[in-house]
């Protein structure tokens, strides 16, 4: 699950930002998007990977960006060198939880969409394995089930909306 703004206090997440910037500028990237995963604990913050792409998959549309820019608008504008209005992330929280598979086999139906679709603050479910196919659970899985999106008033608000909404699927797999 992602989401938007942190809990972590602001000198835990200047180190995350110092830990990336020095692992970005040792790779060499200077201009355009990086995608990076760090893990702490009470040592520190711990590079996990680093990459010159952007945010994978869905997940980019937690982001708005300026008067409704997409993450995939700006990294397009910066590539080709136009001018953008606004860099300024949208300050609501947000956030995305990718829909883990809970077993292997066939995916027969998913139940409980309207449910998960009604719980307060998720703006919306995308289902992006079609019934019928075969499916894998971590860490075989190259893939997730589906997204679900919330926007609320606080990172508390969010996570308590995805996972109500997560709580109110059911998976038939056999």
């Amino acid at each position: 699950m992602g989401r938007t703004s942190s809990r972590l206090g602001s000198v835990t997440q200047r180190e995350v930002h110092d830990t990336t910037q020095r692992a970005v500028l040792a790779l060499g990237l200077r201009t355009g998007p990086v995608h990076a995963e760090l893990r702490l604990n009470e040592r520190g913050a711990w590079i996990v990977e680093v990459a010159a792409r952007s945010i994978g998959g869905l997940c980019s549309g937690t982001l708005r960006f300026g008067e409704g820019t997409s993450l995939e608008e700006i990294i397009l504008c910066q590539a080709a060198g136009l001018e953008l209005s606004s860099l300024q992330r949208e300050q609501r929280p947000a956030g995305v939880m990718m829909i883990p598979i809970p077993a292997a086999g066939v995916l027969r139906e998913i139940g409980g969409l309207e449910q998960a679709r009604a719980v307060p603050r998720i703006t919306e479910i995308t289902i992006s394995i079609p019934c019928g196919e075969r499916v894998e659970p971590l860490p075989r899985a190259s893939r997730y089930l589906g997204f679900i999106f919330a926007h609320g008033d606080t990172a508390q608000e969010v996570e308590h909306a995805l996972r109500r909404a997560h709580e109110r699927l059911t998976f038939d797999i056999a």
